[in-house]
């Protein structure tokens, strides 16, 4: 790997060299990881993801695994995004989050629309923990056959009016249209869009301009954020770039769009060990966004998400809005 540096810059004007192929590479504020997954394949009846026959993921990640890999690189703090459509699996990452104050939040896993969801949102909202529910493209649910209906809508505006947040699952430009529309039919409710880095934009021309025209309409929505995850991406001959300047554009793209206030960082760990180890995830946004200065990298990687998420200290290491 070629060695390459980037610049950290303090509000006092200090300027330090960092490497970034080192592993323990530490940035000059704390950090909060807004995307990461909690499993333990070893319980009784499994878990519904990941699938054994992905033997690099099929392994119990837990919060006292994650603390080893994110530590050294200054990470204070962790949201849960659920990896299960299971009820009762909300209850137990609050459990297991409950033991280890590295934990801030979850976003669970309810479904809007359905006739329990008032209860089970009340249920699990009086535990200050749970920050709000995931929905999108997975557990085979449609969203955009969902937010038509009248109770889908009402339910959302419920999960607003507690002050919780709606994070997105696996975009597609689709997605995004239906976040122009949800978000007009509940402006109040805060939107986080996750992984839009891995997102194809479509080729042809007419798509094209209309996904660019809804990322731009979402891009001046003060209640929606976007997380710069999952930026690595396998390409031809199953080859997957690390060399920043392969993702740049993009990035710059999404950056341009969203600017420094409605940015977030998360790691996607485990998932993010389909593509590059946690150092490597790491070191490619800092190599992004650290040459931007310590304001608008400070923002990124825990600032955004005090907005974002509402989310809960629990250890004098983490930052305070």
């Amino acid at each position: 790997m070629n060695r390459r540096q980037f610049v950290t810059t303090s509000t006092a004007g200090l300027a330090a060299s960092l490497s970034p192929s080192l592993h323990a590479a530490k940035l000059p504020f704390p950090v909060i990881d807004t995307h990461i997954h909690l499993f333990d394949v070893s319980r009784p009846g499994g878990v519904p993801w990941p699938p054994k026959t992905n033997t690099r993921l099929f392994q119990t990640a837990l919060p006292e695994r994650y603390r080893k890999l994110a530590v050294p690189h200054g990470i204070v703090g962790a949201i849960e995004v659920e990896c299960s459509p299971l009820l009762e699996d909300n209850q137990w990452v609050l459990d297991v989050m409950a033991k280890d104050n590295i934990m801030v939040g979850t976003i669970g896993d309810l479904e809007p629309g359905k006739p329990d969801f008032k209860k089970h949102l009340d249920r699990f909202h009086k535990n200050p923990l749970f920050l709000g529910i995931r929905y999108g493209n997975l557990w085979g649910r449609d969203l955009h056959a969902e937010f038509q209906k009248p109770a889908f809508v009402e339910d959302l505006k419920l999960l607003a009016q507690a002050g919780m947040t709606l994070d997105t699952a696996n975009p597609q430009p689709g997605l995004i249209e239906d976040m122009v529309r949800l978000t007009d039919k509940v402006p109040n409710l805060r939107v986080v869009i996750d992984h839009l880095p891995k997102l194809e934009p479509p080729k042809e021309a007419g798509g094209l301009k209309q996904y660019m025209g809804n990322l731009r309409e979402l891009g001046k929505r003060k209640n929606v954020w976007v997380k710069i995850s999952s930026v690595f991406r396998t390409i031809d001959n199953g080859r997957i770039p690390n060399d920043l300047a392969f993702y740049k554009p993009r990035l710059d793209e999404l950056f341009g769009v969203f600017g420094p206030d409605h940015v977030l960082y998360g790691s996607d760990w485990p998932n993010s060990d389909n593509w590059a180890p946690y150092d490597e995830v790491f070191r490619m946004v800092s190599e992004y966004f650290m040459p931007k200065g310590r304001d608008v990298a400070e923002k990124y990687f825990w600032k955004n998400s005090v907005a974002a998420y509402h989310w809960v200290k629990r250890d004098k290491s983490q930052p305070s809005a």
